[in-house]
C-alpha cells in the first residue's frame, strides 16, 4: 500500500464528540514544507477517543460509544483517497466505552482497556478482512489506591503488547499497578504484577526499542517511572522516578501520554495543566532518564502527541483548546521547535500516522 506521496504523510485524530466533533478526522502532513493541512472528517461515530493502526496500514481500530454501549470499531483505510475510512464492523458491550485500543503486528488480536469498568478486553480479528470477532477474554481488575476520589476502584488506562508480543502490558491507574499477561488465542492469563508508588496513578507505558527498559507516565504524580523489563518472565523492576513538571509548579497537573523515539534516545511525556511536553534523554547503559527541556504545547490540556514517520517532527493534540500543534524535532538533542499551532480539530485526543 502506498503510504506517502513525495514526503507527505496521512494522519488521523481521535476525538471526543461531546461538542462540535463528528468523530475521527484525517489530515495530510507535508514534511518538506513542515505543514499540516486538509483536516477533514474521516468517519462519523461517538467518542472515538483512541485509535490504533495495523502494521500494514490496512486497518484502523477505534474505541467507540453507541448509546448505552461501548466497544471497538474497525475500518479499512483507503490511503489513495487521502485517508478515507470504510467501516468493517464493531463489537459492543453494555456500559461505558474503553479508553485505549491496540492491535498486534500479526493483525490477529485487538486489546482494549476500560477505565470505568476496570477491565481489559481481548478480541480476535481476521487479518484478511479486519473483521472483529466477539470478545475472547475479559479480565476484571479489583483494587484501589490512597486517593479516595480518583482511586476508589480499579481504573485500567492502557493495554498493549510488549515489543516481542509474548505478553500484554496493562496499566491500572486506580490500583497503582503495572501488570503483564500471557495471551494465547486471545485468552489473557496474568503472569506478573508490579505495585508502583501509592497514589501515583500510572497511565500509559512506552517500551525502549531494545526491549530491556520501559517508561510509565503517571497521571496523578506527574512522573515518569523508568523500569527494567525482563522479557523472559514478563516482569518489571523499578529503576527511577523523575518529575515531568518544574519544581515550582503547584497548580493542577495531570500526566497524559508518553512516547519514545525509535532509536531509544529520547522519551517525551505530556503534561495537562502545565500544558507542556517534557523531553528526557535516555542513558542507554542504565535506562535512567535525564531532563532535557520542557516545551509548551501552545494550547490547553495536551491529551496526546505523536512523532511523524521521519521522526523529524512531533504533532501534539490540545483537547480543551481544540488545536493540533506541529513541532520540528532535533534528533541529536531531542528538543522541539514550534512550527504551526493553528490547526483546528474539535476536542482532539489521540493522533496517529500511517506507518512508513
Amino acid at each position: 500500500m502506498t503510504v506517502t506521496v513525495k514526503n507527505e504523510f496521512i494522519g488521523f485524530v481521535g476525538t471526543y464528540t461531546k461538542g462540535e466533533s463528528e468523530g475521527i478526522y484525517s489530515f495530510l502532513f507535508d514534511a518538506d514544507k513542515g505543514e499540516i493541512r486538509d483536516v477533514k472528517p474521516a468517519a462519523q461515530l461517538d467518542n472515538p477517543t483512541y485509535l490504533t493502526i495495523s502494521k500494514d496500514n490496512r486497518y484502523l481500530y477505534s474505541v467507540i460509544k453507541k448509546g448505552d454501549y461501548g466497544g471497538v470499531a474497525g475500518f479499512s483505510i483507503d490511503a489513495e483517497s487521502g485517508g478515507r475510512l470504510d467501516p468493517i464492523n464493531s463489537q459492543l458491550q453494555d456500559g461505558a466505552s474503553p479508553c485505549h485500543v491496540s492491535v498486534n503486528s500479526q493483525i490477529s488480536n485487538v486489546l482494549t482497556a476500560n477505565y470505568h469498568k476496570g477491565t481489559v478486553e481481548s478480541y480476535l480479528i481476521n487479518g484478511e478482512s479486519g473483521f472483529i470477532n466477539p470478545t475472547a477474554s475479559i479480565v476484571k481488575h479489583e483494587g484501589s489506591g490512597p486517593n479516595k476520589e480518583r482511586q476508589e476502584k480499579s481504573h485500567l488506562h492502557f493495554a498493549g503488547f510488549t515489543p516481542d508480543e509474548k505478553f500484554v502490558a496493562a496499566i491500572d491507574l486506580g490500583a497503582d499497578n503495572v501488570m503483564t499477561y500471557k495471551v494465547h488465542d486471545g485468552k489473557l492469563t496474568e503472569v506478573n504484577r508490579l505495585s508502583v508508588k501509592p497514589g501515583s496513578g500510572p497511565r500509559h507505558i512506552a517500551f525502549h526499542p531494545n526491549g530491556k527498559y520501559a517508561y510509565v507516565m503517571t497521571e496523578m504524580s506527574s512522573e515518569v517511572i523508568a523500569l527494567k523489563y525482563n522479557n523472559a518472565e514478563g516482569s518489571f523492576t523499578e529503576l527511577q522516578y523523575i518529575s515531568t513538571i518544574p519544581e515550582d509548579f503547584s497548580e493542577n497537573n495531570q500526566g497524559s501520554a508518553i512516547h519514545i523515539s525509535s532509536d531509544g534516545g529520547f522519551v517525551y511525556a505530556g503534561n495537562r495543566g502545565h500544558d507542556s511536553i517534557a523531553v528526557f534523554k535516555v542513558n542507554q547503559e542504565s535506562g535512567h532518564l535525564e531532563m532535557v527541556v520542557i516545551t509548551s504545547t501552545e494550547g490547553e490540556w495536551p491529551r496526546d502527541f505523536v512523532l511523524d514517520p521521519t521522526e523529524n517532527f512531533l504533532v501534539a493534540s490540545n483537547q480543551n483548546s481544540g488545536n493540533l500543534v506541529l513541532f520540528s524535532r532535533d534528533k541529536s538533542t531531542g528538543k522541539l521547535e514550534l512550527l504551526q499551532s493553528n490547526v483546528s480539530v474539535p476536542d482532539p485526543v489521540c493522533v496517529k500516522f500511517l506507518h512508513a
